[in-house]
């Protein structure tokens, strides 16, 4: 934001928690920190990305001004009993340090420490500003703790702050520069890993092309073949090939309402991933709390029609009836997944007192926006899937009576079939996802969306080679890790029966069957 001279600027007070786990998190003040003494403040109000993700910014109470010097000044007093002691000496053993917020700006710094022995441990008490400003701007803020005071029981300790305001070069739109690892991101291997997945599409895709075109044109031109015999000896000849299953292959599935909900759900989550990575490459969602979260929810409550349409003009084709009944699974599968996994997380969230509990009004919010936002949207692209595109238009008419499948062998049960066509898929990304997780587990922020969307690319394409080649044969941690998981395998599945589907309309629509 803009400031004018001795303006107000506000230090944010977030979240305290062990280094070595990223999202276990307490409010700054479950610890028996001590508070400035400034009491006036104007409100903050938080987004619904920020309650999510559970920031909880609290004002320190500080008396910051722009460009206003402060020297070093006692702003509080910690009367430290035994339990007081007993939390500080927990927080330092477990290595715990917190986060603060200037200007939408992040900071760290370390609760204390011990010595080399353990027995004695130390506070930290001098928070030290360094803020750089450019114009009227703040584009750099730098913390140096200082002041280490042995942690003893009925003593008083004294809290003190600086700040420091320097000049400097850096422009507003670079200030978050500092806090990227290109060195990380941006490595060799990561280089190496898209270029390796770049030549496997190639060769997958070649693949499939060479055998696929091979196999057709010379089923083609027998079938052509046929077509110039005359009726008696064309009943006498069996039909051979793909062309066995003309009449099995376009056959409804066997739960048609949970089928044509997943594929729904899978285009709907295609289309949200597809519309926030070209926002994240133009925008830099990074650069503010909870705006990658928020961007999200609406997209996907946008993008509703997008389930409606695609589910319900799939059921309607495989003669469902029962299409609200539909409707409302397929608007409600994923946010169901999500906020079931989100809500038992947040039990236990709630049991230790982390501030990643959702307040009891943002679960409200999400709930009004899946029944008045995700609901009536997905009724709209139902409703248009079912008249627009929902009629039963298949190349081949389907048999009354369907045919026998022969006996597989066991490496062609549809579980074996499962589990090696997932292989692909997963090495196209695998990099890409260790790069993902290790900023959302780790201290990393991620800002190569330009690698995440060739890697979508990547991975809708080699699914559908890999789909078309197999057709025809038929806590926190967990929690999160279920949550992707599905929604991956979700939009995978969707992406793979869309362009299997395109493919074998395409085969069937060449052969003329009687």
């Amino acid at each position: 934001m803009l400031y004018t001279d001795k303006e107000e600027v506000v230090l944010w007070m977030n979240t305290v928690g062990p280094y070595h786990n990223r999202q276990e998190t307490y409010k700054y003040f479950s610890l028996p920190f001590c508070v400035g003494t400034k009491k006036t403040i104007s409100h903050y109000h938080e987004t619904l990305g920020e309650a999510l993700q559970g920031v909880e910014l609290e004002f320190s109470g500080l008396d910051i001004k722009f460009k206003d010097e402060v020297m070093q000044t006692t702003y509080c007093e910690i009367e430290l009993d035994k339990a007081k002691r007993d939390a500080f000496v927990y927080a330092i053993k477990n290595h715990y340090w917190y986060q603060m917020y200037i200007d939408d700006l992040p900071i760290w710094g370390i609760v204390g420490e011990a010595d080399e022995n353990g027995e004695d441990h130390y506070l930290w008490t001098y928070k030290k500003l360094e803020i750089g400003f450019n114009g009227n701007r703040i584009v750099d803020v730098n913390l140096t703790s200082e002041g280490k005071v042995k942690l003893v029981p009925n003593t008083r300790i004294a809290m003190s702050y600086s700040v420091k305001w320097k000049k400097s070069d850096v422009k507003f739109e670079d200030r978050f520069d500092k806090y990227l690892d290109p060195s990380f991101f941006q490595h060799r291997i990561h280089w190496f890993s898209i270029f390796n997945s770049f030549m496997m599409v190639i060769f997958l895709v070649g693949l499939v092309s060479m055998i696929l075109m091979r196999t057709l044109r010379k089923d083609y031109a027998r079938y052509s073949k046929e077509e110039e015999m005359d009726d008696m000896d064309r009943d006498l000849g069996d039909e051979y090939g793909w062309k066995q299953v003309h009449g099995d292959v376009f056959r409804p599935s066997s739960h048609p309402m949970i089928f044509s909900s997943l594929i729904g759900s899978g285009c709907q989550i295609f289309s949200v991933s597809f519309i926030v990575i070209i926002v994240a490459m133009i925008e830099d969602l990074y650069t503010e709390r909870g705006s990658m979260l928020s961007t999200a929810i609406f997209v996907y409550a946008a993008t509703s029609p997008v389930n409606g349409y695609f589910g319900g003009s799939l059921y309607a084709k495989q003669g469902g009836r029962r299409w609200i009944k539909q409707m409302f699974i397929g608007a409600f599968l994923i946010p169901a997944m999500v906020c079931g996994t989100a809500f038992f997380i947040n039990f236990i969230a709630m049991y230790y007192h982390a501030s990643r509990a959702i307040p009891f009004g943002t679960m409200v919010a999400v709930c009004c926006i899946c029944l008045f936002v995700i609901l009536p949207l997905n009724l709209v692209g139902t409703i248009l899937g079912r008249n627009l595109s929902g009629q039963p238009n298949f190349p081949c008419r389907v048999n009354a009576v369907p045919r026998p499948i022969p006996e597989k062998k066991w490496f062609m049960e549809p579980a074996v079939i499962v589990c090696l066509g997932g292989i692909l898929p997963f090495g196209s990304i695998f990099i890409e996802m260790y790069f993902i997780f290790t900023s959302f587990w780790a201290y990393k922020i991620y800002y190569v969306y330009g690698f995440m969307m060739l890697v979508l690319v990547i991975l809708c394409i080699v699914t559908v080679c890999v789909t078309i080649v197999f057709k025809d044969r038929t806590s926190f941690y967990f929690g999160y890790m279920a949550v992707f998981s599905s929604s991956l395998g979700i939009m995978c599945g969707a992406v793979g029966y869309v362009g299997t589907s395109a493919f074998v309309r395409k085969i069937y629509t060449n052969v003329k069957i009687d």
